[in-house]
């Protein structure tokens, strides 16, 4: 069975600028999420701020204009959960939502599983959405979101806005010049001798070698590993490609293609993105159980 599954940042929900002025950005939205695939299956979201309001009012409105399913919203501290929608009559009911823990993470983190026929243990996914305030912190968040991808087996895909740079020192550098001076404080090393005006950046990468060393694979790194194309490593925010997917280790050789979404401009201030995924070349040979 062949998944779509985009990975969308929605900016304050898709609702509001960044001022917290009304700004109904849900249309573009719509528009973006539905031209990704011929039919989409999952779609991670991060920022689904105040989509809870009003009895729901939001989320019940993403479900109708996506014609998707949705899970239960992330409990987060920051009231910028992220969302989980489905296609129930591709993946089927969903037989596991568990957010245990999330409030340790800044926007939260909740996995969810799926019983897909062919596989020996469920499918999970986690949106991710790590704190863009502290390297350090979102090393941690790394660390639990990868953990509770394997929960319910060695089958997960986490996707959303990791906010730090790509794992390898091959992938290209961020684009200093377009980084406000939080972001280049966030998402650079400190330097040793200290802060010099002459210093060259340094990107932290240690954020997603986290998920690395977790055994889950960057889908975009990937691909481009096997054809090269640069295409796949564009920016996804305004200075770096910091909206990404990963796999864990079986799934890997079943992720089959890769696409930026940036249409219908002014929809975000992220692009998202689309991949696939070919359940029937799911690596089972190594099935473990959580302890």
């Amino acid at each position: 069975m062949q998944l779509s599954i985009v990975v969308q940042n929605l900016g304050l929900g898709g609702l509001q600028d960044g001022d917290g002025n009304p700004q109904d950005r849900w249309p573009l939205l719509v528009d973006r999420i539905n031209a990704a695939a011929d039919r989409v299956d999952v779609v991670l979201l991060c920022e689904a701020a105040s989509w809870g309001s009003a009895g729901h009012k939001q989320l019940a409105r993403a479900c109708r204009d996506l014609d998707l399913d949705a899970v239960p919203l992330t409990p987060a501290r920051s009231g910028f959960g992220t969302a989980l929608m489905y296609r129930r009559e591709v993946l089927g009911r969903w037989t596991r939502w568990n957010p245990d823990f999330s409030e340790q993470a800044l926007h939260g983190i909740a996995v969810t599983a799926f019983e897909i026929p062919g596989l020996p243990a469920p499918l999970s996914f986690v949106p991710v959405h790590f704190s863009p305030f502290a390297a350090e912190e979102a090393f941690i968040e790394a660390n639990w979101a990868g953990t509770r991808g394997y929960k319910y087996g060695p089958f997960a895909v986490l996707g959303g806005d990791v906010n730090y740079p790509p794992a390898s020192d091959d992938h290209p550098n961020p684009q200093y010049s377009a980084m406000r001076p939080y972001n280049l404080g966030s998402r650079t090393l400190l330097p040793p001798a200290g802060i010099q005006p002459d210093a060259i950046p340094v990107p932290d990468r240690r954020i997603a070698r986290k998920l690395a060393h977790l055994g889950y694979v960057d889908v975009a790194w990937h691909l481009y590993e096997r054809t090269k194309d640069l295409a796949l490593l564009a920016p996804t925010g305004s200075d770096d490609r910091v909206d990404q997917a990963w796999v864990s280790g079986p799934l890997a050789g079943a992720v089959t293609g890769y696409r930026l979404l940036d249409t219908p401009p002014g929809a975000s201030d992220h692009h998202g993105f689309v991949f696939q995924l070919d359940t029937a070349a799911i690596d089972t040979t190594d099935l473990w159980s959580y302890r």
